[in-house]
């Protein structure tokens, strides 16, 4: 990537449904005027943004970076009312943070969960979309649910078997079961060895009233991805717990959208094959601004 000298941060919070939501935009010191905003949804849900770390380097490149905490974990409020907690809930709040931001143009970027949020949004006929970026993102919870269940397979015989069992019994707080995922969690979420602190980070400040995919087992909009127009850019990992079976809906679902499967990485290709990470996050921004054509930027 283009490298200038260095970046600044703001850090604040927005007023929403009666609670605060934090975010930190990451600004280059020499802003380039032709370059959008690249605005950051986190995953889990319920794992805030410190995991999405590295992603502040794009601002070298000239453009802000904007990231916030969902409601719930992080940095932000966390109500613990579990009633409260929504997919439309989150919806909204992604809403209040671009009113609120003045982020009126910008590329979107969503990994794992926050790519869900970040479909959601772009089917809810938002405005000032010049690109969106789905990073780990399934398009069906269910398929994911079932293709993590077959990597599986993949691990030794004993593993496999305790997590079976705890599951079955309803007994997943049992430290047994939480170092068996372990060992699931370094095949098929981040590979590296020892995790980075960025993600150590994020999982020491997990939310968790709304956490897993029990709370979304039911989501998908795989029927309604041929209505996407926006230039799309698929990120996923050879190895990740998204399986390519799953990006492969979202490959045939959005018309023209680009895939990248990055073949050392698991869930998190951001943290295992960073460099590579960011320059193709980079020039996929740069030549969807380039594009005359894209009547998204001229609105």
């Amino acid at each position: 990537m283009n490298q200038q000298s260095s970046t600044s941060a703001v850090e604040g919070f927005i007023s929403f449904r009666e609670h605060q939501v934090w975010y930190r935009i990451v600004k280059p010191n020499q802003e380039a005027e032709d370059k959008l905003p690249l605005l950051c949804i986190h995953g889990g849900p319920g794992v805030p943004h410190d995991y999405l770390e590295p992603l502040e380097a794009i601002a070298n490149t000239g453009r802000q970076v904007i990231f916030y905490d969902q409601l719930g974990c992080g940095n932000s409020d966390r109500p613990t009312d579990a009633n409260l907690y929504s997919i439309d809930l989150f919806k909204d709040e992604l809403i209040a943070i671009r009113s609120t931001l003045n982020l009126e143009q910008i590329h979107l970027f969503g990994q794992s969960w926050g790519g869900c949020l970040a479909l959601e949004h772009t089917l809810s006929q938002a405005t000032g979309l010049a690109s969106l970026i789905l990073a780990n993102t399934p398009a069906n919870i269910q398929q994911f649910v079932s293709e993590a269940y077959k990597l599986m397979n993949d691990l030794p015989a004993e593993i496999k078997e305790i997590i079976s069992k705890h599951e079955t019994a309803g007994t997943t707080q049992q430290p047994e079961y939480k170092q068996a995922m372990e060992v699931f969690n370094h095949s098929f979420l981040c590979r590296l060895n020892p995790w980075p602190s960025c993600l150590t980070k994020a999982y020491s400040k997990v939310g968790t009233e709304f956490r897993g995919a029990g709370k979304i087992i039911d989501w998908s909009l795989e029927n309604r991805l041929s209505e996407i127009f926006v230039p799309t850019l698929l990120l996923s990992g050879r190895y990740d717990e998204v399986t390519p079976a799953c990006v492969e809906k979202l490959k045939q679902g959005i018309s023209d959208s680009e895939w990248v499967l990055f073949e050392n990485s698991s869930h998190m290709p951001h943290l295992e094959e960073t460099e590579r990470f960011l320059q193709v996050l980079d020039e996929f921004l740069t030549r969807v601004e380039h594009t005359r054509d894209n009547p998204r930027l001229q609105q």
